[in-house]
């Protein structure tokens, strides 16, 4: 699955990177579309096919999956 992840701030972005690419999991920082977001405008671009619970972080605000229709909203930090 095809994820992106959008943040509050660019070192919680970064530190995401760091941690994705530390569990060998296929990454890429990125801007984020205005559509998703208008946090801090970076984001990351992830594949991963595990259970996404696992893998969230408090520095996330949202996390989308990729559809064919465009993103789903599966994660919303509170």
């Amino acid at each position: 699955m095809e994820y992106t992840a959008v943040f509050y701030t660019h070192s919680g972005a970064i530190k995401y990177d760091k941690f994705l690419r530390e569990q060998s999991i296929k990454c890429q920082l990125m801007p984020v579309p205005r559509a998703l977001s208008t946090s801090c405008g970076i984001g990351i671009r992830f594949t991963y096919d595990g259970n996404i619970s696992l893998i969230v972080s408090s520095d996330i605000e949202k996390i989308f999956k990729a559809t064919a229709s465009g993103y789903e909203l599966i994660y919303e930090n509170e």
